[in-house]
């Protein structure tokens, strides 16, 4: 399998999409991942799953701007480009 360049958006399921991105790294693949619709809830399993992202050497980017203190902010132009650039694109 070769590496391909895949996308994860977080919009509905910020959990499940920190443990789908990270799981993808797996298999070799370049995983980048974007927190969408509001801010990370402040929980334990998203904590956990936010070292998994970091074991992962994924940093995620975000398009919330009430984050953007904490993670690097998308704008319009740039989420085009992420999502232009990705051979896959999944939204969880």
């Amino acid at each position: 399998m070769s590496e391909r360049n895949l996308l994860v958006l977080a919009r509905r399921d910020h959990t499940e999409a920190m443990r789908v991105a990270a799981g993808l790294t797996i298999f070799g693949h370049r995983v980048s991942l974007v927190f969408m619709t509001g801010p990370v809830a402040e929980t334990p399993g998203n904590a956990a799953n936010a070292e998994l992202l970091e074991l992962a050497g994924i940093e995620p980017q975000t398009t919330v701007a009430a984050m953007a203190d904490d993670l690097p902010l998308l704008d319009a132009a740039g989420l085009a480009a992420a999502i232009t650039a990705a051979d896959a694109v999944l939204s969880l």
